[in-house]
């Protein structure tokens, strides 16, 4: 199996230990010993699940948990010796996908990692999703979600941005978006813009300083995608553009 796990333990003997186990499943292992290190190695890549303890030195794993969700929907998986049934209710409705008591076996942990990645690995194959910073748009469902929670959309305002992450990084005028969306060939342009507006307004965290969509000046818009996003999964209803390449 491929993927990659970030483990956050703070006791290193228990860590190598993970680390050896879910690296003979072929996973990709980095550790960490504190909540600000994980922070800090996440800005620079994304793992495709987190095991975090919660007894950590400085931040706690709450703590990680309260700010790590409000930036990304990684799963997380609690591994902690604290059984206590507040503490279980509170890691997983503060975003923890999972959690897994000390002490545990070793075999049953990498099991339990193998089946959460499997699951993301079907759901990847069964749904047509775009990922993009803290979003994923549902090209089945017409759905937009930041960390796990719906963004209301019009439905021309799902219809640009799908069109949008289906044509990542190169520049695209008004007219192009326009006839490629709306169908048509004669239309008012501005209306490109506008929605554009909206949409800033509903994805970026600074509608004035774009991070997704992007205006080039002379040219268009431009969408962009972070490094660590998952960029598109399947392919879009929208396919490519009228001329058959990609603009």
């Amino acid at each position: 199996m491929q993927g990659s796990v970030l483990v956050i333990e703070d006791v290193k003997e228990l860590a190598d230990l993970v680390s050896l186990y879910l690296s003979k499943e072929g996973l990709e292992v980095s550790c960490v010993e504190s909540a600000e290190d994980a922070l800090a190695r996440l800005e620079d890549r994304e793992p495709d699940l987190i095991l975090l303890d919660l007894n950590l030195p400085g931040m706690d794993g709450f703590e990680f948990l309260a700010v790590y969700r409000k930036r990304r929907s990684t799963p997380i998986m609690i591994v902690s010796a604290r059984t206590a049934d507040e503490d279980l209710i509170s890691g997983l409705t503060s975003g923890a996908d999972e959690f897994v008591t000390k002490p545990f076996s070793p075999r049953v942990l990498a099991a339990r990692v193998r089946a959460i990645l499997q699951r993301i690995k079907n759901s990847k194959e069964t749904n047509h999703i775009c990922a993009f910073g803290p979003f994923t748009i549902d090209y089945d469902g017409c759905v937009l979600k930041k960390n796990g929670r719906r963004i209301p959309l019009s439905a021309r305002e799902y219809e640009v941005l799908a069109w949008f992450t289906e044509h990542p990084l190169v520049p695209a005028s008004p007219e192009q978006i326009y006839n490629e969306v709306w169908k048509t060939r004669y239309g008012d342009l501005t209306t490109v813009a506008v929605y554009v507006q909206r949409l800033r307004k509903k994805i970026e965290s600074d509608p004035a300083k774009p991070e997704f969509i992007e205006t080039v000046h002379g040219m268009g818009y431009r969408f962009c995608m972070p490094e660590n996003s998952a960029g598109l999964l399947e392919p879009s209803p929208f396919g490519n553009s009228a001329d058959g390449k990609t603009p």
